[in-house]
């Protein structure tokens, strides 16, 4: 069971950004957005996908939205393409991880930079 929802977090992970990237049309939701992480639950009904979206805190807010109205089209998008027996209902989240990691590294260096003055 571990390994079929390893393949399948593997499959949407590759599905849904060549759906966002290509096939989505909304323009709430811009290039600038990349998949982290999926999170499937035990019975393979529900998958939470973590984001990434680049820019300010107006910008995020309008690609989840937009996110969340391109729902349905991206599971129906899932369903034509891959051959599996249910299509996960998908819940967006935001990933702020790559950003607080910049943030850290940001910081560890102004602290090496500082010690050398």
């Amino acid at each position: 069971m571990r390994q079929r929802q390893e393949r399948l977090r593997e499959l949407l992970k590759i599905e849904i950004s060549e759906i966002l990237l290509k096939r989505v049309k909304d323009p709430r939701i811009s290039s600038l957005v990349s998949i982290t992480e999926i999170k499937l639950s035990k019975d393979l009904r529900y998958a939470h996908v973590f984001v990434s979206i680049f820019g300010d805190e107006k910008a995020k807010r309008e690609t989840l939205i937009g996110l969340e109205s391109a729902k349905g089209f991206i599971r129906s998008e899932i369903g034509k393409d891959l051959r599996i027996r249910f299509i996960p209902e998908i819940i967006f989240e935001l990933d702020d991880s790559l950003e607080r990691g910049d943030r850290i590294l940001r910081i560890i260096k102004n602290l090496g930079l500082n010690e050398k003055d």
